[in-house]
Protein backbone atom coordinates (compact mmCIF):
# COMPACT_ATOMS: atom_id res chain seq x y z
CA UNK A 1 0.00 0.00 0.00
CA UNK A 2 1.07 3.47 -0.92
CA UNK A 3 2.64 5.82 1.60
CA UNK A 4 -0.11 8.41 3.55
CA UNK A 5 0.95 11.78 2.85
CA UNK A 6 -1.40 14.16 4.11
CA UNK A 7 0.49 17.74 2.18
CA UNK A 8 -0.91 15.46 -1.20
CA UNK A 9 -4.36 16.01 0.06
CA UNK A 10 -4.12 19.42 0.76
CA UNK A 11 -3.12 20.64 -2.14
CA UNK A 12 -5.09 20.41 -5.13
CA UNK A 13 -3.63 19.78 -8.43
CA UNK A 14 -4.11 21.89 -11.44
CA UNK A 15 -4.73 20.52 -14.73
CA UNK A 16 -2.96 22.47 -17.07
CA UNK A 17 -4.87 22.72 -20.56
CA UNK A 18 -2.91 22.27 -23.79
CA UNK A 19 -3.85 25.20 -26.25
CA UNK A 20 -3.80 24.14 -29.64
CA UNK A 21 -3.60 27.55 -30.84
CA UNK A 22 -1.02 29.38 -29.04
CA UNK A 23 -0.90 33.49 -29.68
CA UNK A 24 1.52 35.52 -28.50
CA UNK A 25 0.19 38.90 -27.59
CA UNK A 26 2.83 41.35 -28.74
CA UNK A 27 3.29 39.13 -32.38
CA UNK A 28 -0.59 39.62 -32.81
CA UNK A 29 -0.24 43.14 -31.51
CA UNK A 30 2.40 43.69 -34.09
CA UNK A 31 0.99 42.60 -37.05
CA UNK A 32 -2.33 44.31 -36.49
CA UNK A 33 -0.29 47.19 -36.45
CA UNK A 34 1.00 46.78 -39.72
CA UNK A 35 -2.17 46.36 -41.03
CA UNK A 36 -3.67 49.43 -39.46
CA UNK A 37 -1.15 51.34 -40.93
CA UNK A 38 -1.32 49.63 -44.49
CA UNK A 39 -4.94 50.93 -44.02
CA UNK A 40 -4.22 54.39 -43.52
CA UNK A 41 -1.90 54.89 -46.33
CA UNK A 42 -2.76 56.48 -49.90
CA UNK A 43 -1.81 53.07 -52.01
CA UNK A 44 -4.41 51.36 -49.78
CA UNK A 45 -6.57 53.01 -50.79
CA UNK A 46 -5.74 53.05 -54.39
CA UNK A 47 -5.60 49.42 -54.63
CA UNK A 48 -8.57 49.29 -53.37
CA UNK A 49 -10.15 51.34 -55.69
CA UNK A 50 -8.47 50.30 -58.96
CA UNK A 51 -10.33 46.47 -57.36
CA UNK A 52 -13.60 47.73 -56.74
CA UNK A 53 -13.69 49.69 -60.39
CA UNK A 54 -12.43 46.44 -61.79
CA UNK A 55 -15.34 44.18 -60.41
CA UNK A 56 -17.79 46.45 -61.43
CA UNK A 57 -16.91 46.75 -64.44
CA UNK A 58 -16.29 42.91 -64.89
CA UNK A 59 -19.60 42.26 -63.23
CA UNK A 60 -21.83 45.21 -65.27
CA UNK A 61 -19.94 45.04 -68.24
CA UNK A 62 -21.26 42.60 -71.20
CA UNK A 63 -19.28 39.37 -69.94
CA UNK A 64 -20.76 36.36 -70.20
CA UNK A 65 -20.58 35.17 -66.86
CA UNK A 66 -21.20 37.85 -64.29
CA UNK A 67 -20.57 36.48 -60.63
CA UNK A 68 -22.07 39.36 -58.83
CA UNK A 69 -25.06 41.17 -59.92
CA UNK A 70 -26.08 44.93 -60.11
CA UNK A 71 -26.75 45.38 -56.33
CA UNK A 72 -22.72 43.67 -56.16
CA UNK A 73 -23.98 41.82 -52.67
CA UNK A 74 -20.88 39.58 -52.64
CA UNK A 75 -18.84 43.26 -52.67
CA UNK A 76 -21.07 44.40 -49.81
CA UNK A 77 -20.36 41.23 -47.84
CA UNK A 78 -16.82 41.49 -48.72
CA UNK A 79 -16.32 45.24 -47.66
CA UNK A 80 -18.42 43.78 -44.55
CA UNK A 81 -16.04 41.12 -43.73
CA UNK A 82 -13.06 43.40 -44.14
CA UNK A 83 -14.51 46.42 -41.73
CA UNK A 84 -15.07 43.11 -39.47
CA UNK A 85 -11.56 42.66 -39.35
CA UNK A 86 -10.17 46.23 -39.80
CA UNK A 87 -11.93 47.64 -36.66
CA UNK A 88 -10.67 45.46 -33.98
CA UNK A 89 -7.13 45.58 -35.21
CA UNK A 90 -7.33 49.13 -35.45
CA UNK A 91 -8.67 48.99 -32.03
CA UNK A 92 -5.55 46.70 -30.91
CA UNK A 93 -3.09 48.70 -32.47
CA UNK A 94 -4.34 52.10 -30.91
CA UNK A 95 -4.01 50.19 -27.65
CA UNK A 96 -0.82 48.86 -27.82
CA UNK A 97 0.20 52.43 -28.90
CA UNK A 98 -1.42 53.88 -25.61
CA UNK A 99 0.99 51.47 -23.28
CA UNK A 100 3.67 52.96 -25.16
CA UNK A 101 2.72 56.39 -24.31
CA UNK A 102 1.82 55.83 -20.65
CA UNK A 103 5.68 53.83 -20.48
CA UNK A 104 6.85 57.14 -21.97
CA UNK A 105 5.18 59.31 -20.09
CA UNK A 106 6.15 57.15 -16.70
CA UNK A 107 9.92 57.77 -18.03
CA UNK A 108 9.47 61.67 -18.64
CA UNK A 109 7.95 61.93 -15.71
CA UNK A 110 10.63 59.87 -13.73
CA UNK A 111 13.07 62.35 -15.80
CA UNK A 112 11.27 65.92 -14.80
CA UNK A 113 11.61 64.49 -11.05
CA UNK A 114 15.46 63.46 -11.24
CA UNK A 115 16.53 66.90 -13.32
CA UNK A 116 13.70 68.41 -10.31
CA UNK A 117 16.03 67.20 -7.65
CA UNK A 118 19.36 67.94 -9.50
CA UNK A 119 18.11 71.32 -9.68
CA UNK A 120 17.01 71.80 -5.92
CA UNK A 121 20.47 69.89 -5.65
CA UNK A 122 22.58 72.59 -7.45
CA UNK A 123 20.58 75.31 -6.03
CA UNK A 124 21.48 74.50 -2.27
CA UNK A 125 24.98 74.57 -3.45
CA UNK A 126 25.11 77.65 -5.12
CA UNK A 127 23.60 79.03 -2.01
CA UNK A 128 26.02 77.46 0.25
CA UNK A 129 28.95 78.78 -2.00
CA UNK A 130 27.57 82.14 -2.12
CA UNK A 131 27.30 82.14 2.00
CA UNK A 132 30.85 80.48 1.80
CA UNK A 133 32.23 83.25 -0.48
CA UNK A 134 30.06 86.19 1.25
CA UNK A 135 32.54 85.46 4.43
CA UNK A 136 36.11 85.46 2.47
CA UNK A 137 37.65 88.50 2.58
CA UNK A 138 37.42 89.97 -0.83
CA UNK A 139 40.41 91.94 -2.44
CA UNK A 140 38.16 95.24 -2.22
CA UNK A 141 37.79 94.49 1.64
CA UNK A 142 41.45 93.49 2.03
CA UNK A 143 42.56 96.64 0.08
CA UNK A 144 40.33 98.86 2.12
CA UNK A 145 41.49 97.81 5.33
CA UNK A 146 45.56 98.01 4.35
CA UNK A 147 44.63 101.60 3.20
CA UNK A 148 43.21 102.02 6.83
CA UNK A 149 46.00 100.48 9.01
CA UNK A 150 48.91 102.48 6.93
CA UNK A 151 46.67 105.84 7.49
CA UNK A 152 46.83 104.69 10.91
CA UNK A 153 50.55 103.99 10.89
CA UNK A 154 51.35 107.64 9.58
CA UNK A 155 49.30 109.04 12.42
CA UNK A 156 51.23 107.00 14.47
CA UNK A 157 54.26 107.94 13.11
CA UNK A 158 53.07 111.76 12.89
CA UNK A 159 52.35 111.78 16.97
CA UNK A 160 55.84 109.99 17.30
CA UNK A 161 57.59 112.61 15.83
CA UNK A 162 55.30 115.40 17.22
CA UNK A 163 56.37 113.91 20.62
CA UNK A 164 60.04 113.40 19.94
CA UNK A 165 60.07 117.29 19.02
CA UNK A 166 57.94 118.29 22.09
CA UNK A 167 61.05 115.95 24.35
CA UNK A 168 64.00 118.03 22.42
CA UNK A 169 62.01 121.41 23.25
CA UNK A 170 62.38 120.08 27.10
CA UNK A 171 65.59 119.21 27.06
CA UNK A 172 66.23 122.53 25.03
CA UNK A 173 64.57 124.43 28.32
CA UNK A 174 65.95 122.64 31.13
CA UNK A 175 69.42 122.43 29.92
CA UNK A 176 69.69 125.10 27.68
CA UNK A 177 71.03 124.03 24.77
CA UNK A 178 70.50 126.29 21.30
CA UNK A 179 70.89 123.75 19.03
CA UNK A 180 68.18 121.88 17.99
CA UNK A 181 68.48 118.62 16.50
CA UNK A 182 65.51 117.04 14.22
CA UNK A 183 63.97 114.47 16.11
CA UNK A 184 64.38 110.87 14.86
CA UNK A 185 61.41 108.45 14.48
CA UNK A 186 61.35 106.51 17.25
CA UNK A 187 63.75 109.33 19.65
CA UNK A 188 61.80 108.57 22.88
CA UNK A 189 63.79 109.40 25.26
CA UNK A 190 63.45 109.35 28.97
CA UNK A 191 63.63 112.83 30.23
CA UNK A 192 64.36 111.86 33.65
CA UNK A 193 67.58 109.57 32.12
CA UNK A 194 69.07 112.09 30.04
Amino acid sequence: MAEYNRSNLDTPTLRSRKNPFKLDDDTVGAYAEKVARFFGTGSYLMWQTVFVVIWILLNVGGWWFSWDAYPFILLNLAFSTQAAYAAPLILLAQNRQEDRDRVSLAEDRRRAFETKADTEFITRELAGLRLAVGEMVTRDYLRHELEDLQNMLERIEAKLDDEAAARAAWRHQIRGEHELNDPVQGDLADPKGQ
